[in-house]
C-alpha cells in the first residue's frame, strides 16, 4: 500500500476516533460530575515543571441544588450577560472587540461562558489556531448536548478562584467558611470579581479594583435580575 494512502487512512482513523471520543465524553459529562478538568491537570504539570513536586488541588463538585442562585447571577453579570440569548458565541461582542482593535484600541476578550467551559474542561491554556479550533468544536458540542443550566453549573464547578482552588464550593468554604448554597449576593459578586485573574485578585484581600468590580457586578445583577439554576 502506498505511503500516502497509509497516512491518509491513519489520519482519517485518528479524526474519527477523536470525534467519537469527544462526543461520548460530552454526553457523559452532561449527567456526571467532572472529576477534574484539563486546566487542573495543567496546574499539576506546571507544579512538576516548576517545583518538581505534587501540590494538591482544592476542588469539590457541587450539584445545582447546592449552589446559590446568587452565584449564577454574579458570573452571568460579570462574564457573559447574553448567556441565555446566544448559542455559544456572542457575535456582537466579537464584532465589537474587532471594531475597537481596528480603531487602534486594545484587543479584548469576547469569550462566552460556554467557550470558557470548553477550553477549561477539555483544553490546555496554550494559544494556537488548532487549540482555537478545538475550543470552537467543544463549544458547539456542549451547546448542542447540554442545557444552558448544565453549562452554567459546570462553569461554576471548574472555574479557578485562587491558587490551586477550583469551583464555587471550595471557594465559598475557603474564603467565607460557608457552603456555596449560602452565598449572599455580595459574596457571590466578590468571587466573580476575581475571575479575570484569580491568582492575583483575592476575595479575602480585595484590592480597590476588586471592590469596584464587585459593586459593578452587583449593579448589573440588579439590572438584569437573576435566574436560578434549574437542573444539574
Amino acid at each position: 500500500m502506498p505511503l500516502r494512502l497509509v497516512l491518509r487512512n491513519t489520519a482519517l482513523y485518528l479524526l474519527l476516533t477523536f470525534l467519537v471520543t469527544s462526543i461520548a465524553l460530552c454526553a457523559l459529562l452532561r449527567w456526571c460530575p467532572a472529576p477534574t478538568s484539563a486546566f487542573m491537570l495543567y496546574r499539576h504539570f506546571e507544579d512538576l515543571i516548576d517545583d518538581q513536586r505534587f501540590k494538591s488541588i482544592d476542588y469539590t463538585w457541587a450539584s445545582s441544588e447546592k449552589i446559590s442562585s446568587n452565584a449564577s447571577a454574579a458570573v452571568i453579570a460579570s462574564e457573559d450577560q447574553r448567556f441565555f440569548q446566544h448559542s455559544g458565541f456572542d457575535l456582537d461582542s466579537i464584532q465589537s472587540s474587532i471594531d475597537v482593535y481596528m480603531d487602534g484600541g486594545k484587543l479584548r476578550g469576547a469569550s462566552t461562558i460556554s467557550q470558557q467551559v470548553a477550553k477549561n474542561l477539555f483544553l490546555t491554556p496554550s494559544k494556537s489556531f488548532l487549540r482555537k479550533g478545538l475550543e470552537v468544536w467543544f463549544t458547539i458540542l456542549i451547546e448542542i448536548m447540554w442545557t444552558k443550566e448544565r453549562i452554567l453549573v459546570m462553569y461554576l464547578n471548574i472555574a479557578e478562584f485562587g491558587d490551586h482552588l477550583f469551583g464555587i464550593e471550595a471557594a465559598s468554604r475557603y474564603y467565607f467558611g460557608i457552603p456555596a448554597k449560602q452565598l449572599s449576593r455580595a459574596q457571590a459578586a466578590l468571587l466573580a470579581a476575581t475571575l479575570p485573574n484569580p491568582i492575583i485578585l483575592h476575595a479575602n484581600r480585595p484590592s480597590n479594583y476588586v471592590l469596584k468590580r464587585q459593586h459593578w457586578i452587583l449593579r448589573q445583577m440588579q439590572n438584569l435580575g437573576y435566574r436560578p439554576i434549574k437542573n444539574r
